[in-house]
């Protein structure tokens, strides 16, 4: 892999930021498009326009559109050394998959949710958005169109991310508890992973860095119940300077009781829908219903969430026997276990 690493992203794609943060934080060199420079500079097109898009060599060295943030923080884990994202420790590495799928795939709706849903969100990212990708010189009918093309696609796809009248209280009550969860964690860790960040620590800045730092609403409660939280994301954004040590992630033997809580935060939502979602896809379903502690949740079904919950169920099924042990007795211990054992 030679440097520097040419992607495309947008300052709004919380993926984007979150695989800029972790290249800054692991001192990977690269150059970022914006807008139609990747077109100029004759880059490879993705099967599907996600971002942020990579550009990286196939076995042939070919450069290839490549997306996907998950799998590409593991390509640059495996083949780039130094300063390293995820925990040495197989049972809290686990973990750290947990918490950064839960972020990529459950908080995004969070995310989703508040900007779409507000008219000062509306607004705001409707109006600056478009200039991301477009440029501030942009041509003031071609901006007026942009706006309303770009707003009307994105709140029509509301129901999609799963933000509908049904599930709209679930979510803000939801980004409130977690918003005093992280709180709590973060006035004693540094760190999602401890005195070091893990996958999940940039997985959750890329959320944040939108919901605390940007969408006006979302943003107002992160300040009022959550000042250490909205602090946190605005550090993270550049973690170059910090300096690592070896031993700095928390002892999965001795798991912090405030990243347990956190753990068990996910069986009010993102567990029981991970596994209805599941269960309907098997079905060939395209909706999906999920009983949660605090409501009922209703969307249409996403086929990619099945394939999160099945590489975290091949994670776990790579521990040895011991780490196996110690996992379950962590999963048991939060009220999760089901994201594992619960059949489909």
């Amino acid at each position: 892999m030679q440097a520097p690493l040419v992607f495309k992203g947008s300052p709004g794609s919380p993926y984007t930021r979150k695989m800029m943060a972790l290249m800054r934080y692991r001192h990977i060199p690269y150059r970022y498009l914006v807008g139609e420079a990747a077109d100029r500079a004759g880059m490879p097109k993705p099967a599907v326009e996600l971002l942020p898009t990579f550009y990286l060599p196939d076995a042939q060295g070919q450069l290839q559109a490549v997306t996907d943030s998950t799998p590409l923080l593991r390509r640059l884990e495996r083949e780039v050394s130094g300063r390293a994202a995820r925990p040495q420790c197989a049972v809290l590495a686990f973990f750290d998959s947990v918490l950064e799928d839960f972020a990529d795939e459950w908080l995004t709706k969070a995310m989703f949710h508040y900007r779409w849903h507000y008219a000062p969100d509306i607004d705001r990212a409707s109006k600056t958005i478009p200039l991301h990708w477009g440029g501030t010189q942009l041509d003031e009918k071609v901006f007026a169109a942009s706006k309303a093309f770009f707003s009307k696609r994105q709140i029509d796809r509301l129901p999609v991310i799963g933000s509908n009248p049904t599930t709209a209280p679930l979510i803000e009550a939801g980004y409130l508890r977690l918003l005093g969860l992280l709180d709590a964690h973060f006035a004693q860790h540094a760190f999602l992973m401890g005195a070091r960040p893990g996958a999940s620590d940039f997985a959750l800045y890329g959320q944040l860095s939108q919901l605390a730092l940007f969408d006006p609403t979302s943003m107002g409660l992160a300040v009022q119940h959550a000042p250490r939280t909205f602090a946190w994301t605005g550090w993270v954004e550049d973690l170059s300077g910090l300096e690592v040590q070896d031993a700095a992630w928390l002892d999965a033997a001795q798991l912090a009781p405030s990243l347990l809580a956190l753990l068990a935060e996910l069986a009010h939502g993102y567990v029981p829908v991970m596994l209805a979602n599941a269960r309907a896809l098997l079905r060939g379903d395209k909706h999906l219903r999920a009983q949660l502690p605090h409501g009922l949740w209703e969307q249409g079904t996403v086929s990619y969430q099945g394939k999160c919950l099945r590489w975290l169920r091949e994670e776990f099924a790579a521990l040895d026997a011991t780490g196996q042990t110690q996992a379950d007795a962590i999963l048991q211990a939060a009220g999760i276990a089901d994201l594992i054992h619960a059949p489909l």
